[in-house]
Formats: C-alpha cells, structure tokens, sequence
C-alpha cells in the first residue's frame, strides 16, 4: 500500500507532517536534541532496525532537518547534526512533551523541562511573537495570500441561517 504524500497540499500542517509526521523521525530529532549524532546511538537508544533508521536519517536529511557529516575516512563513518531548520522544531518537541506528561502519563512525568539558568522547572505554552498572547484560545484561522480557492473556501466567514 502506498502511502499519501502531503509535500504538495496547501495546508502547512500537511506539509509539516510530511517531514516529520512518521513516528521514528519525531524520535531521532528528540535523541538529536538529547545530543545523539551517531547512527549506532540513534539505534542503542530507539531500538530501531537498521534499515529503518537508515530510511528515516536519509528522509530528514533530504527533508533539511538533518546534516549527514563524514568524522570517520576508513571506514566511511558519519554523525547527523541538527540543521537550522532542525533546531527550530524544538519548541515543537518541548512542547509534544509537555502535553504528553500532563495528559498521556498517569504514573507521572518522566522528564521535566527545566530552565538551564535558575533550574527551575518550566511549563511551554505557546505564544503570539507580537503580543506575547498565549495561543491556547481566542486565535482563528483565515485563509492566507498564497491560499487556493479550496482553502479560501474552508476558511470563508460561514453567515448563520436563520430558520
């Protein structure tokens, strides 16, 4: 069965899902942040078949996530480095992890964000850059400049019709 791609759909949920909406690859850039570089760490750490892991650091360097660098001549030996666009979707994991500890871990959390100056324990939310407003309510989607006429239409104001 051949899998859909979202490369090409407007919508940038769809297409942030197409680099790194597969499982494994959310893991290998959360073992990336936690400092991992070598394809044998990645494999220690996740316990993933090595042709998977092949499969996956091949997509997230072709994806822009993801350096592939030589360390090693003979053999050929290389370490995966974060890219700028990699070390972008880090809010984005701290905050998946944030939620998963409130809501998916009845037992407790299992890591704590802390602040690397104070120590304290930190909680992510996110924010609008302008205002510093927290996004959890009053925000609304509307249809962008680049938007086709199937987005325009999903996010036209919708008129209530009275009976």
């Amino acid at each position: 069965m051949q899998r859909t791609s979202f490369g090409q759909m407007p919508c940038p949920v769809a297409r942030s899902l197409e680099k790194v909406g597969e499982w494994w690859s959310i893991l290998i850039l959360r073992d990336a942040f936690y400092g991992l570089t070598r394809f044998d760490q990645f494999q220690s750490s996740l316990g993933i078949a090595p042709n998977m892991l092949t499969r996956r650091l091949k997509a997230l360097v072709g994806a822009g996530l993801l350096e592939r660098r030589l360390y090693q001549q003979r053999p050929p030996r290389y370490e995966y480095m974060l890219t700028a666009m990699g070390r972008d979707f880090r809010p984005v994991l701290w905050t998946l992890a944030a939620w998963g500890s409130k809501h998916l871990a009845p037992e407790g959390q299992s890591i704590i964000l802390i602040d690397s100056s104070s120590g304290a324990a930190i909680e992510p939310i996110v924010v609008d850059a302008r205002t510093g407003r927290p996004l959890s309510e009053g925000v609304r989607v509307v249809a962008g400049p680049a938007a086709d006429d199937r987005m325009r239409d999903r996010f036209a104001p919708r008129v209530a019709i009275e009976p």
